[in-house]
């Protein structure tokens, strides 16, 4: 039997193009995000609906599902209220806070037989995620929830997500790990053309790096394959690192190795100072495609309507934000392996 979603929260598709990738036919995808339509649509053959999720009624997400077929939805809310780089601000005046309980509304009057949603680990120390869980188990459903390690689905980045996989068939579980070793920097963009801090590739527009200061270009030539700024000559050090509390954050100006996994992308990854973004011997920061990749985008995504409209801050805000696609592939296997059980108990 077939399984359709709706994917609230979709940005450009992340979650959206692994459930496809794995069998599951996406209806739609909602999100406040309106720069987000062109590469949801373009990329995944699904209706984008530019729309506050706490607007959203649960007549127009029923009308979404065909007859007969199995409802998921999907809910990966935006997870800055909960994430470690927010730690010691005050996070509850955010507006992004609610929505997880406009999700736990949608789904008591959708009724819907699939539920998922992933956020960060720190995710679970919040009210908001138990009363979610409390609301679920309520509902009647088989409420499956872990944090899991992304390297050991594939996913060539240091992230683990906190996945919740939710069933009114029947018992519900993640699929076992696919990768005893994992995908490596070199493995996703060894093979990728070389390029200079500032550059585009004539092939790709979205293979192009951010430019760097002369101090910063400095700075990565004397930076090893994951070292740190200690490296640096004293001279080449920045004054916030010579204090103590600049000292807990070695990672920040670090080069990628080429034998271990990317970190957890961000919406800041294509910047050399924002984290260990550092190609592993060019001396930049990852372009952005390398960054989609990271994130499990097929080469082939397209981001933007044309070239043009390729700019660092508002694509690094899709990638960095995105699902991984491979975690949404993940996702979206489970559910079928289980359904598929299901159906063959019953018949």
């Amino acid at each position: 039997m077939q399984i359709e979603a709706v994917d609230l929260f979709c940005g450009v598709g992340g979650l959206t193009a692994g459930l496809i990738k794995s069998g599951i036919k996406v209806k739609a995808g909602y999100d406040i995000a309106n720069e987000c339509r062109f590469a949801y649509e373009h990329n995944n053959n699904a209706a984008f609906i530019h729309k506050d999720v706490a607007e959203v009624t649960s007549a127009e997400i029923l009308s979404w599902y065909s007859s007969g077929a199995i409802r998921l939805l999907a809910g990966c809310a935006p997870c800055q209220p909960f994430s470690t780089y927010n730690q010691g601000k005050d996070t509850t005046k955010d507006k992004k806070w609610p929505l997880l309980y406009h999700f736990s509304r949608l789904i008591k009057e959708v009724e819907p037989e699939l539920v998922t949603m992933e956020n960060v680990p720190e995710v679970i120390r919040h009210k908001v995620y138990q009363d979610f869980i409390e609301e679920l188990q309520s509902l009647g459903y088989e409420v499956f929830s872990k944090e899991v390690i992304c390297t050991q689905y594939g996913i060539p980045q240091t992230r683990k997500r906190h996945v919740v996989l939710a069933s009114k068939i029947g018992k519900i579980s993640l699929i076992s790990p696919t990768h005893e070793i994992p995908v490596t920097v070199k493995d996703v963009i060894g093979s990728l053309e070389q390029l200079r801090a500032g550059e585009k590739s004539s092939n790709d527009p979205l293979h192009v790096a951010a430019n760097l200061s002369e101090i910063n270009l400095k700075r990565i030539k004397h930076s090893k394959p994951g070292g740190t700024w200690r490296d640096w000559p004293e001279n080449l050090r920045a004054e916030c690192h010579k204090k103590d509390s600049g000292k807990s954050y070695p990672s920040v100006y670090g080069r990628m190795e080429w034998d271990r996994p990317a970190p957890t992308m961000t919406t800041l990854c294509y910047g050399f100072g924002n984290g260990r973004f550092g190609h592993p011997e060019q001396h930049r920061g990852i372009s952005l495609r390398e960054a989609a990749l990271f994130q499990t985008f097929p080469i082939s995504y397209q981001f933007t309507e044309t070239p043009k409209q390729i700019n660092f801050k508002g694509v690094g805000r899709m990638i960095g934000n995105a699902v991984p696609v491979r975690l949404g592939e993940i996702v979206g296997l489970s559910f079928i392996k289980d359904v598929s059980q299901q159906d063959s108990l019953t018949t």
